[in-house]
């Protein structure tokens, strides 16, 4: 039987290989380790492609085949090869290498699940170009969700001193009231609940919680989801539960250094009333966090950046991030999964 190393493995998916994701994957050699000595990372990428973008922008990097009993060793990159299904170019999108970067996902899934690795980080994809492909594919947290059979995660971003969850997460927005139901509520502040102490050691986590219309609702004036719904499952969560919640609360209000004092984290409704805010306070240095899945999984808070691929003057910050916390979670979880 083969048994994991001592130290939390982590999978890095490159993600769509025309973009910034293998460049941000050669910067890992440069990630401070001082903090987190014993951590292996090991990239799922086309072998190929790294070299090349080496070799362009110069970077003295050593690749070594994934080998899950060697140690780490400085200035060497492990790799996990997954070939390509056609040359990619940086900035040149082609929609013949989707079913390549959801392999990437596929592989990585596969080996955080038997215990292989730890945890999945996840540089970023191009959903139109996965669809493109005839491929329906919203996002890399509903589509992890499906391949593990979670009914319900919840998306997450972390940075700047916000944590920020969402109820709803790529939904257009004639779409979010109605998918703001008690039940989704009710799930998703369980799942936050418990993911805070899991994954950031806040046992009882004070939850803010906003409103869905202008000022909360403005007492029924300006929509009644508040009422009807919001304000009925956060009452029933503190007195069953035990949960501290506070809200619903205005949104153009809760992010104000008073109202975020009183909490751990925040939950918004939809995709743009929470995540304007942390992005603001955090671009390029947050992390994205899947609660609720059966693994470990963060990725960075930006996108697949194609002005910049190839140039190598992508910022490395969120991918840094996104790698430091999933080591954390790992070891706040027991080490290698």
């Amino acid at each position: 039987m083969n048994h994991p190393p001592p130290w939390p493995v982590i999978a890095v998916t490159a993600g769509e290989p025309a973009g910034v994701g293998p460049e941000l994957c050669l910067r890992l050699l440069d990630l401070p380790r001082n903090r987190w000595p014993g951590a292996r990372i090991v990239v799922l990428a086309d072998r190929s492609l790294l070299a090349q973008i080496a070799a362009e922008l110069r970077l003295p990097v050593v690749f070594r085949d994934w080998d899950p009993a060697l140690p780490p060793e400085a200035g060497t990159l492990d790799i996990l090869h997954r070939p390509l299904v056609t040359k990619a170019r940086p900035g040149l999108l082609d929609r013949a290498n989707a079913p390549y970067v959801l392999d990437l996902l596929d592989r990585a899934l596969a080996g955080c699940r038997r215990g292989e690795f730890a945890a999945l980080v996840t540089a970023p994809v191009h959903k139109g170009t996965i669809n493109d492909a005839g491929i329906a594919f919203s996002g890399h947290t509903e589509y992890l969700a499906e391949r593990t059979e979670t009914r319900r995660v919840v998306m997450m971003l972390a940075g700047g001193g916000l944590r920020v969850a969402l109820l709803t997460t790529h939904l257009p927005l004639r779409e979010v009231p109605g998918a703001v139901t008690g039940s989704a509520l009710a799930e998703t502040l369980r799942i936050l609940h418990r993911e805070m102490g899991q994954k950031y050691g806040i046992v009882s986590p004070r939850i803010l919680v906003a409103g869905l219309n202008p000022h909360a609702g403005e007492s029924g004036y300006l929509g009644r989801e508040e009422i009807d719904v919001i304000a009925p499952v956060l009452e029933r969560l503190r007195a069953e539960e035990g949960m501290v919640l506070l809200g619903p609360l205005p949104a153009d209000t809760m992010f104000s250094p008073s109202v975020l004092a009183r909490g751990d984290c925040v939950l918004a409704m939809y995709h743009d009333q929470g995540l304007t805010a942390l992005k603001y306070a955090s671009f390029g240095h947050g992390v994205n966090v899947t609660l609720g899945l059966p693994i470990i999984r963060t990725s960075v808070d930006h996108g697949t950046a194609l002005d910049l691929a190839g140039t190598g003057k992508a910022d490395p910050g969120s991918l840094f991030a996104a790698v430091g916390q999933a080591i954390e979670m790992a070891e706040r979880a027991g080490g290698a999964a």
